[in-house]
Order: structure tokens, then C-alpha cells, then sequence
């Protein structure tokens, strides 16, 4: 708990990506800082547990389970919000899907459509669901994972680094477009973390992993706790005067 308060007392969050990783943290995170959380993920079994644990440890939370890429199922889950906690203040879309080891020529069809269709549709169908719920209010806050590779080429696979500069793109856009209304949209851009999927990236071979390793400054994965402690800055009113920014949580990668 943030020193002085709850950071996000009496917020209601939407996390998707929320049964691992960055997004199980942030869903931990969000509510040891006040914020009732919706969490979102397409598997039921791992975010239905972890909401029943925040449940008892005396946390306010309920499993939404869903993907991303299905319109409907991100309307259901800022229902899910609406309904259980009556409106919905800030979201973090998280879930992504990342690639890695393979050159751009070489690379199936079918891993550039789930690159995109996770990382960039995913996204835009969460805004689509998540701002007419926040318009009423006048207020809200979005932040959108994005990553290294969204600013730069990096050892993922070259949909993933297309896929992550279109969620800057996207998330500028939306903070152009509603920031009048009192909306915020602000990206992460995220280095290596030690999560499931960083794992199976790095599972591809010495070449990747060593692609991936040591370049930060601080020359070590980020621990998922930490992404999620700058997203709930993010979500919260301390950053009221931050939008439409992409910001680094990268150890330093991106200053070098």
C-alpha cells in the first residue's frame, strides 16, 4: 500500500491479460491499493482462483474470463464492471502475445495474424468497450502495454515489433480524441520481464536469449510487480497531468 493511502481507494480497474505475468501482478497490486478489479483472461480456471484469493485476503474482485481479440467479450467484461461495482474508472490492457527466433520471410501466416490480432486488435477492442463506460463520468484512465520493440527493433519477431509501435500509435490517438471528456490514454513501454511469456520467447534458442539479455542498464528482467506499480501510477490521479505518453519501465534499454 502506497504510503499515505491507498493509491487507487475506491477505483473500479479492468486488467486484462490477468492470469499471469504482469497482468496476475498488477491484479494483486491494484487491489492491495484500493481498486475494485475485473480481471480478464482467456484462461477461466487461473483468474477465477486469483480472484477468489484477492476475495479472501480481503480484497474486492471478480473473474471476467474472455480474449481479447473477441469484441463481445470485452463489452461483457466492462459489464462485468459496471454491474458488480457500478462503473468502470481506469483499465490496463496487458494480455499480448510475442514471438521470436524466426526472420520476417520465414515467418507463418498464422503467427503475424495472432501477433496482430492479440496485441493490436486486443487493444483496440478494449478501448472500444472501455471508453463508453467512462464517458458518463467525464473521467477515466487507460494504460496500454506496450514494449521496447514498439520504439525500436529488437530480437522479437518483426510482427511483435509492428504490432507494439501500432499500440503507441493507438493509444496517442485516443488520448488526442478523448482527452477533452477527461479520459487519460498512456502507454508502458516494457522491457524484458520475467513472466510465462518471456519464457517461451526465450525458449527459441542462445541467440535469442541473448538478444534479450543484458542490454538494459540494469542488466536483469524486471520482476512483474514492478510493471504493475507503473501502471497503477498511471491509473491513479497522481498522474492526472500524464497523457497520451509512452513510458519506459525498461531498466534503462531504451536510453542506451
Amino acid at each position: 500500500m502506497t504510503p499515505g493511502g491507498p493509491l487507487l481507494a475506491g477505483k473500479v480497474a479492468l486488467i486484462t491479460g490477468a492470469s499471469s505475468g504482469i497482468g496476475a501482478a498488477a491484479a494483486r497490486h491494484f487491489a492491495d491499493e484500493g481498486a475494485a478489479v475485473v480481471l480478464v483472461a482467456r484462461r477461466a480456471h487461473l483468474v477465477e482462483e486469483l480472484a477468489a484469493r484477492i476475495r479472501e485476503a480481503g480484497g474486492r474482485a471478480v473473474a471476467a474470463p474472455g480474449d481479447v481479440t473477441r469484441p463481445a467479450d470485452m463489452e461483457r467484461a466492462v459489464a462485468t464492471a459496471v454491474d458488480r461495482f457500478g462503473r468502470l474508472d481506469c483499465a490496463f490492457n496487458n494480455a499480448g502475445y510475442a514471438s521470436a527466433g524466426t526472420v520476417l520471410h520465414e515467418l507463418a501466416d498464422d503467427v503475424f495474424d495472432r501477433t496482430m490480432d492479440v496485441n493490436v486488435r486486443g487493444v483496440w477492442n478494449c478501448l472500444r468497450a472501455q471508453i463508453p463506460a467512462m464517458l458518463p463520468a467525464g473521467s477515466g484512465s487507460v494504460v496500454n502495454t506496450s514494449s521496447v520493440a514498439g520504439v525500436r527493433a529488437t530480437a522479437a519477431s518483426a510482427p511483435y515489433v509492428a504490432a507494439k509501435h501500432a499500440v503507441i500509435g493507438l493509444t496517442r490517438a485516443a488520448a488526442a480524441e478523448y482527452g477533452e471528456q477527461g479520459i487519460r490514454v498512456n502507454a508502458l513501454v516494457v522491457g524484458s520481464t520475467d513472466t510465462e511469456m518471456m519464457d517461451g520467447v526465450l525458449s527459441a534458442g542462445p541467440s535469442v536469449r541473448a538478444g534479450f539479455g543484458g542490454k538494459a542498464i540494469q542488466r536483469r528482467l524486471a520482476d512483474p510487480a514492478e510493471i504493475a506499480r507503473a501502471a497503477a501510477w498511471l491509473c491513479s490521479d497522481a498522474s492526472s497531468f500524464t497523457t497520451g505518453a509512452a513510458i519506459a519501465v525498461d531498466g534503462g534499454r531504451t536510453a542506451k
